[in-house]
């Protein structure tokens, strides 16, 4: 038997360069600014600031997962649309070229110090390779 679309929620993944996803879900989960935040169907809408970290979403059981920087979530009952700086799936992650960019990035931030004004570029550098390894390792 069909599940109706109300029991699900439409998630849109957009960049500035592409459509990364449009697909019915039951369940996402998102990195906040604040903190990692999930939504069902039905939700109560809101919007939110997005971080670096991994948006995954659930289809029936299976979880898919991508690497998102940053960007903006409109949430709403029957659908989510991401307004990301960057997003890939994890099928998209070259994880060796993203263990590269860690580890230039890690030896980078033990060379300057936190008042430097590169150091906050550094971290987010940091933070999305170690995203993109998170996800491209394990999908």
């Amino acid at each position: 038997m069909a599940e109706k679309k109300e029991e699900k929620i439409l998630l849109e993944l957009v960049t500035p360069e592409r459509l990364v996803l449009r697909e019915w879900v039951d369940e996402i989960v998102a990195p906040g600014y604040e903190g990692e935040f999930g939504v069902l169907p039905g939700h109560t809408p809101y919007l939110v600031s997005l971080s670096v970290g991994r948006l995954s979403y659930r289809k029936g059981k299976e979880i898919y997962s991508c690497a998102i920087s940053g960007g903006f979530a409109e949430v709403l009952p029957n659908r989510v649309i991401v307004l990301a700086e960057t997003a890939e799936m994890a099928s998209e992650i070259d994880v060796e070229r993203a263990r590269r960019a860690y580890e230039r990035a890690e030896k980078r931030l033990k060379e300057i110090t936190l008042d430097d004004e590169e150091y906050a570029h550094v971290l987010a550098a940091w933070k999305r390779a170690l995203t993109r390894i998170e996800v491209g390792g394990k999908g």
